[in-house]
């Protein structure tokens, strides 16, 4: 009988480099209670990491893990996924590595529903660059590249997954760990594409949507027991009418298929296991193909 898996297999010796307080020690916390609490080994996983300081979550995680250029942990994490179904496949990237530079993958990556889990470490700014307004910012928020104030509407990435047909869509908080591990949990255990976007405070150059200021304001899905999360135009709306400042689980939706379900003639194998010979029957069924 296996040994169970627990923190010391689970985490690094790398040292991180986040600033004290920042959100996303709360996401890796949480990351790492979920992976034990599921016991998934570590060769049984594999992270995706994007751009910026959220993308560095993968360094503290012992599990395969692919640093990636920036917007391009989507397609990264699907290749592996098709490339090996067995894989549990995590991307996880920030706001502005996912919904700048990134948002065309996302966007596809929510309507295919390819069998990944994709986690955003959303602080509405970008930390690593130093202070500079991210797709999520708050109009007027006040940053170096808008000391007047922003004057951009800002990205709603839950609306947007709902709108672009994710088959499951929730929000966490780095500061709710009881609440973010559960939905961590079930957005691993989903058959699809899976979108959980963590708030995540920067304690260093996000002054107005701090720890307090979201305490205030932010509402859990878990104090409406008549919430129904099978429903797409309801969470649509919930997330619409809080202006996004809702935690739970919006929307799941376990009856669609997997893009990678529904590839005709695709095998369950991983591409390793496969054998690269063909018969000479398909090989001339190819050549009468490019004829």
């Amino acid at each position: 009988m296996a040994e169970p898996i627990t923190l010391a297999d689970i985490k690094t010796d790398e040292k991180s480099w986040w600033c004290p307080g920042c959100g996303d020690f709360g996401v890796l916390a949480a990351l790492q209670k979920s992976v034990i609490d599921l016991q998934i080994a570590p060769h049984e996983m594999v992270m995706v990491a994007g751009i910026g300081c959220s993308g560095k979550i993968g360094n503290y995680i012992n599990s395969y893990n692919i640093h990636v250029v920036h917007g391009r942990t989507l397609p990264t994490a699907m290749g592996v996924k098709l490339a090996n179904r067995d894989l549990k496949v995590l991307a996880v990237g920030g706001d502005g590595d996912g919904f700048a530079i990134g948002m065309g993958h996302f966007i596809h990556a929510c309507r295919r529903n390819v069998d990944v889990t994709y986690l955003t470490m959303d602080n509405h700014i970008y930390g690593l660059t130093k202070g500079q307004n991210s797709p999520t910012s708050d109009r007027g928020a006040k940053v170096k590249t808008a000391p007047e104030g922003s004057i951009e509407a800002p990205v709603r990435p839950l609306q947007m997954a709902l709108a672009a047909g994710a088959t499951w869509v929730g929000q966490g908080f780095s500061s709710n760990q009881a609440e973010l591990v559960e939905l961590i949990k079930s957005a691993l255990g989903h058959r699809g594409f899976s979108f959980l976007n963590v708030i995540s405070p920067c304690v260093t150059y996000n002054k107005v949507n701090t720890y307090a200021w979201y305490k205030e304001v932010l509402r859990s899905l878990k104090d409406d027991p008549g919430y129904r999360t099978d429903d797409r135009q309801a969470a649509m709306a919930r997330a619409m009418e809080t202006d996004e400042l809702v935690t739970g689980l919006l929307f799941r939706d376990d009856s669609a298929l997997a893009y990678e379900d529904q590839v005709a003639g695709f095998s369950t194998q991983p591409l390793t296991e496969q054998s690269l010979d063909l018969t000479p029957g398909q090989w001339e069924g190819l050549l009468a193909d490019l004829r």
